[in-house]
């Protein structure tokens, strides 16, 4: 299985439903009122904990997540419909970071768990909601809210109640198959597991506990050399570690060094972390070098346990400690500072920018603008009228001046073509 632990994908929830300018055209009623109805909501976009996932490969396959619009309002105030919410499983253990800011969103840790990342937008109202005993025939209905467009990152750190460590081909494969119903690959040559291979050991009484095989870090792997680099995060969440040295290599106790060095470089908290020490492949040498090993490797730690994870000799002994240790030791406190996402609900998008075509014709670019120009007819008086109250409060006009705007001029947004004359203009012409 190909593993992957880090990954970037670009997530769109649904944009809201325009609202409907209509009215009622029953045969026996005289003088029909408004009766536009609702945008439906857009989908929104939520992460799910997902504890049968154990790689985020899923999203270097498809990296791009679109949630469905709301419908536009329909005739006889009918309400457009919501959209369906979108929602994107992932492993237990992912961080999401915003990719514009760098904070970390969310850190997803249990089965179920569900984080809201990007809200879809409200639908826009249709006329039939703005009747009021002044304004009894309103032409007029608002545009549905946008989506949400972010970048987010994702990064798993595994969960895993006991991390296996030990050099490249030390048989920790081996171990984790002969414990629990894992079936990861094995050989007999150096850097066989390239990737984290998790396993489900049952104890002896009840329950059961997760088991993860981490590849085997060299020398150098907390600057980044080899595979150790890319897999240390993953340690930082079990509640001990289980170290396993292979008695068959050169210098057994240098390897096992070199690990804790690692370790220590990469963060003092995972250089602390308790570990049971398990000399393996004891098969494979003699008696004498097996109480040797065992008599340097007491000087480390009092509990080493000598084992052929081959053979299974030694295996159940093992295990019975391993189960009490999983019952006294509690999981670690991941203290990671989650900040609040105020950019999952930022549906806002009043910016615009100006352009000046020529001398007298100005083109306004913007999400809110473009979506107020669909819904505005040209061609009927009060929805253009509104149309203009709302840019000027927005301040478009004010911009628009400090561009070299003059009565007269062109204002080009959207679909829309429009003659610009200013409140003082108007006064002068009612005067004369």
């Amino acid at each position: 299985m190909k593993f992957l632990d880090k990954a970037k994908i670009r997530v769109v929830s649904g944009k809201g439903g325009n609202g409907m300018v209509a009215w009622r055209r029953e045969k026996y009623v005289d003088k029909g009122g408004p009766a536009g109805g609702d945008g439906g909501r857009g989908g929104d976009i939520y992460f799910v904990g997902d504890e049968n996932m154990s790689t985020l490969l899923d999203f270097k396959i498809k990296s791009v997540y679109k949630a469905p619009s709301g419908e536009n309002g329909g005739i006889k105030g009918c309400h457009g419909a919501c959209a369906k919410d979108m929602y994107i499983r992932v492993p237990l253990g992912t961080l999401v970071r915003d990719n514009k800011t760098g904070k970390v969103i969310a850190d997803i840790t249990t089965e179920g768990q569900e984080i809201l990342v990007a809200k879809g937008g409200r639908g826009g109202r249709g006329n039939a909601r703005f009747a009021t005993a002044q304004k009894r025939a309103p032409q007029f209905c608002e545009p549905g809210e946008p989506g949400i467009e972010r970048v987010l990152e994702l990064e798993l750190k595994l969960i895993a109640d006991v991390g296996l460590l030990g050099m490249p081909n030390a048989g920790k494969s081996t171990f984790i198959s002969a414990v629990s119903s894992a079936k990861p690959k094995i050989a007999d040559y150096p850097f066989t597991t390239l990737v984290p291979n998790l396993g489900v050991v049952k104890k002896f009484n009840e329950g059961s506990y997760v088991i993860a095989d981490i590849p085997g870090l060299i020398e150098g792997a907390s600057e980044g050399v080899g595979l150790g680099h890319e897999f240390l995060r993953h340690v930082e969440r079990c509640r001990f570690l289980i170290h396993i040295v292979d008695l068959t290599a050169e210098d057994p106790v240098k390897n096992y060094n070199v690990i804790n060095s690692e370790l220590k470089k990469h963060s003092e908290k995972l250089g602390n972390l308790y570990q049971i020490i398990v000399l393996n492949k004891i098969d494979a040498i003699t008696e004498e070098q097996r109480t040797e090993y065992e008599k340097e490797f007491k000087e480390y730690s009092s509990d080493v346990f000598s084992i052929s994870a081959v053979t299974h000799e030694n295996l159940e002994k093992l295990l019975h400690f391993i189960d009490s240790k999983v019952d006294e030791i509690p999981k670690p406190d991941t203290e990671i500072d989650i900040e609040e996402d105020t950019g999952a609900y930022d549906n806002d998008d009043s910016t615009f920018e100006i352009i000046k075509l020529d001398k007298d014709t100005y083109l306004i670019q913007g999400g809110k603008i473009s979506r107020l120009a669909k819904v505005t007819d040209s061609r009927n008086t009060e929805q253009v009228i509104r149309f203009q109250n709302i840019l000027k409060g927005m301040g478009v006009f004010e911009a628009l001046k400090e561009k070299g705007l003059k009565n007269a001029d062109t204002v080009i947004a959207g679909t829309l073509e429009l003659a610009y004359y200013d409140d003082e203009f108007w006064g002068d012409e009612a005067k004369g």
